[in-house]
């Protein structure tokens, strides 16, 4: 079952692991805005900005971010279904949705084999945290460099 990702002491602090950053996608031009300024404040490098699903999908086969914060209700296409065109173009991308439906985002993670979801009203304590330990996961999971 997916697992809302919330903050942890055992999470280090800021450490450069982002290879290609994270890819914000909302709908909302302010949403948008804030959360790649938050982001920014925060040292997490942001690669690139979407506000829909399909624009999404184009940028994660260009762009190949580290991770996609995902909102799920879009036009074009959705947050559900662009998260199934992520995984099939780059399943190393880690997706976390980042939505106010907290039910939408716990069956579109489990359907979809998300990583997690942070909602909107938790992002000023959650979603740091959650972006470096899905992060962090990747890297300590991949193979050493020949």
């Amino acid at each position: 079952m997916p697992r809302r990702i919330l903050p942890s002491a055992q999470v280090p602090p800021y450490t450069n692991v982002y290879t290609s950053g994270v890819l914000v996608v909302d709908d909302h031009d302010v949403t948008r805005s804030t959360i790649q300024s938050f982001l920014r404040q925060n040292f997490v490098p942001v690669c690139g900005e979407a506000e829909n699903g399909k624009q999404a999908v184009e940028m994660v086969h260009e762009l190949r971010p580290d991770v996609v914060l995902l909102d799920i209700e879009m036009p074009v296409m959705n947050g559900i279904q662009a998260a199934y065109e992520i995984r099939r173009i780059s399943p190393a991308t880690k997706i976390l949705f980042f939505t106010i439906h907290k039910d939408e985002a716990v069956t579109g993670a489990r359907i979809m084999g998300a990583e997690g979801y942070v909602t909107k009203s938790a992002a000023g304590t959650e979603l740091i945290p959650a972006l470096r330990r899905l992060v962090q996961a990747k890297y300590r999971k991949a193979p050493p460099a020949a």
